[in-house]
């Protein structure tokens, strides 16, 4: 057994704040292991200008994490799940996911819910699934690109920048700050990043005995649902900027997937759901993909990548 642990996070206060929630179930369970943590500058945290849906390659929070791991700076790496691509390379291993939080989106404004809004008001997000889908539940509000970690989004809400913006409630409470939110959006309009609310806890694939540690910490309900809502993504081809969401729930044995596909432009948006086993969630998200691309959202994959690719 390892002596000394080094975990890997981004240097954010929320994912120091994600990484130490790691490390304090890692150490209560090997209470004879040290565990420290390592903080790493990825190149989404460098170039804060360009709006997330164009930078040049997925990844971009967890690129410098897994250099790390493959040339053992660090043993361990502490990610959250959404910035995770679906392909991992194969000398790492995701091998645990934490219990997920709320994996709603949330609205932050000086108090007002998003139906109160006035018509104009500016709102920001720095993601595209968010735009769209705020785009056709309030097609009359000025969506905006906008960077930077949560203090900074908060403090253009404070200042008059923005009227409102939108987070992940899952922040919110790591963060302690559940008093700011104004509303928790319904999940009928804004269905989730997949992976929204959980931690993904990945490894070097050879190292049999860390991911045996961590694999304590792996929360099953959640591991069924987020491999079901990734499996979602694959299958459709989700490294480019298409708009995705998916949202996968475990009641007892049964798996509930809702999935969603929109235009780059988010003019159409496609949603359907599927249910299933919840001992077959890959099978279930690639139904479910199969599904939608048969519905129409080959074609918005296909715009999609054109878009990136200019």
């Amino acid at each position: 057994m390892k002596g000394r642990i080094v975990v890997g996070s981004r240097g954010s206060r929320l994912a120091m704040i994600q990484a130490e929630s790691v490390v304090a179930q890692i150490r209560e369970a090997n209470p004879h292991i040290e565990v420290v943590v390592n903080k790493i500058i990825t190149g989404g945290d460098r170039d804060r200008h360009i709006q997330l849906d164009h930078m040049s390659s997925i990844g971009v929070f967890i690129k410098e994490l897994e250099e790390a791991l493959l040339s053992g700076r660090i043993d361990l790496a502490v990610h959250s799940l959404k910035d995770m691509p679906t392909e991992i390379p194969p000398e790492l291993a995701l091998v645990a996911v934490t219990e997920r939080l709320d994996p709603r989106d949330v609205l932050i404004s000086g108090g007002q819910k998003l139906a109160e809004l006035a018509s104009g008001s500016r709102i920001g997000t720095g993601s595209l699934r968010r735009a769209v889908q705020l785009g056709i539940c309030r097609p009359d509000l000025e969506v905006c690109n906008i960077r930077g970690n949560v203090d900074t989004r908060l403090r253009k809400v404070a200042d008059g920048e923005f009227a409102g913006v939108i987070l992940a409630a899952a922040a919110m409470q790591r963060l302690g700050w559940e008093e700011k939110i104004s509303e928790y959006l319904p999940l009928d309009y804004f269905l989730p990043a997949v992976g929204q609310g959980a931690l993904a806890i990945e490894t070097r694939s050879d190292d049999k005995e860390l991911a045996e540690t961590a694999a304590l910490l792996n929360h099953r309900p959640t591991w069924q649902n987020i491999t079901a809502e990734r499996a979602f993504l694959s299958a459709l081809g989700g490294g480019c900027r298409a708009p995705i969401a998916a949202l996968g729930t475990v009641n007892g044995s049964t798996l509930k997937l809702e999935g969603m596909v929109a235009e780059v432009r988010g003019k159409k948006v496609l949603r359907s759901s599927e249910e299933g086993s919840a001992t077959t969630p890959q099978k279930l998200g690639e139904k479910l993909a199969q599904k939608l691309l048969a519905m129409g959202a080959a074609e918005f994959m296909a715009e999609a990548k054109k878009d990136e690719n200019g």
